[in-house]
């Protein structure tokens, strides 16, 4: 499992579902972007484990301008979208090979289980549409990007 956080000013996330225009399905102001990646051997219990460490790990700063306060302390909003290409094998070769990452039916099921427990730990909890053509925009605020790997 790999997490990329973005610390962000604002991010959404639309959706073309043809033929009517673009939907947004997910939408924060200031607070986390998480892109999540799904291997094969994941299971909830590292998702939550993800989860837990998200929503704990301190990258907003405090009065003294200090990364020292969390997503929740600072009433921000949890964007998560799922993304597979986290997981290409870029090691050899000049195109991503996908096969760490877990089958499609298997890692709709995981995230929507992460997904959901995620909303029990913080309200502030939104998210893309796992398997559609989702276009992502967001304000990095920073840049501050962290990558986590379970």
């Amino acid at each position: 499992m790999k997490a990329v956080l973005q610390r962000v000013k604002f991010a959404k996330v639309a959706v073309n579902q043809a033929p009517h225009p673009q939907q947004i399905v997910g939408e924060i102001a200031h607070g986390a972007l998480v892109y999540l990646g799904l291997g094969h051997d994941d299971t909830l219990a590292m998702g939550q484990k993800m989860i837990d460490k998200i929503l704990t790990y301190r990258v907003f700063e405090n009065e003294l301008g200090k990364m020292d306060k969390n997503v929740q302390q600072v009433n921000g909003g949890l964007l998560l979208v799922s993304q597979f290409t986290l997981l290409a094998n870029t090691q050899s070769g000049r195109r991503p090979d996908f096969k760490p990452a877990m089958a499609p039916d298997t890692a709709n099921a995981l995230f929507a289980e992460i997904v959901a427990y995620a909303k029990t730990q913080y309200a502030a909890v939104q998210t893309g549409e796992f398997g559609a053509d989702m276009q992502v925009s967001s304000c990095n605020d920073g840049p501050i990007n962290f990558i986590f790997e379970l």
